[in-house]
């Protein structure tokens, strides 16, 4: 049985919706269930939502665009589970900053550990941190803050980071000067091991150097290593 942790589960279709919701009932987790943008919201208004696990096709507001207030402006960890397989789907699901991208049809095992591993990976991050973990890092005068997950330019620019980002930079930050596996930072992102022809590790540096390229700052601070991974060449203060 798992540490109890709160699931909305914002699914249209209702035999899906209950199907999710008895899956993980099972597995010891309180599965909520929501069908459409409004309940999701008032949803995650009244519950300690841990993670949102959505559908793309809902009615009334989509789900991309339901995502994106989701990673700018909560904590909650969010999984897409939807029938759309496309490679750019999932290219830009993931740019909005969703944890993981599984589609339909799915093994229920195999979802039910992905989702397990990356309850475990949100509860450490949510934990209490060691003492060197709550202090603002500053690195080429820039500030990244680990208790909001912000990063502020030098032009005094406020990004925020969705989780998956903040995983990775701080891996990246930790090893500094060395390289980081394509693997690596997939397990420290969401807890699951590098699939064949997974993008999300490339997509997420991605998102990362956009923001370093804002402000005509246009730091390098990460660079990619062909076939082995990534590297933070940044200075830390």
């Amino acid at each position: 049985m798992n540490i109890q942790a709160n699931i909305l589960i914002v699914e249209d279709e209702e035999v899906t919706r209950l199907n999710l919701k008895n899956l993980f009932e099972a597995e010891g987790y309180n599965a909520i269930v929501a069908a459409d943008g409004d309940s999701m919201e008032q949803a995650l208004k009244t519950n300690n939502i841990d993670l949102v696990l959505m559908d793309i096709n809902l009615p009334g507001k989509n789900g991309l665009l339901l995502a994106r207030d989701i990673v700018e402006n909560t904590a909650t960890g969010l999984v897409f589970i939807t029938g759309r397989d496309s490679e750019v789907d999932k290219v830009l699901g993931l740019e909005i900053g969703a944890d993981d991208y599984i589609t339909k049809p799915f093994n229920p095992r195999e979802l039910t550990i992905r989702v397990r591993n990356l309850l475990k990976r949100i509860q450490k991050t949510e934990a209490p941190k060691e003492t060197n973990d709550t202090e603002a890092i500053e690195f080429n005068n820039w500030t990244l803050d680990p208790n909001s997950r912000r990063m502020t330019s030098p032009q005094g620019k406020v990004f925020p980071i969705p989780r998956g980002e903040y995983r990775a930079l701080r891996l990246l930050m930790k090893n500094q000067g060395k390289i980081v596996t394509r693997q690596a930072l997939i397990q420290e992102m969401t807890g699951r091991d590098l699939r064949e022809n997974d993008r999300s590790v490339d997509v997420t540096i991605r998102r990362l150097r956009k923001h370093f390229e804002t402000d005509d700052t246009n730091g390098e601070f990460i660079n990619t290593i062909h076939g082995e991974g990534y590297r933070f060449i940044g200075t830390l203060s």
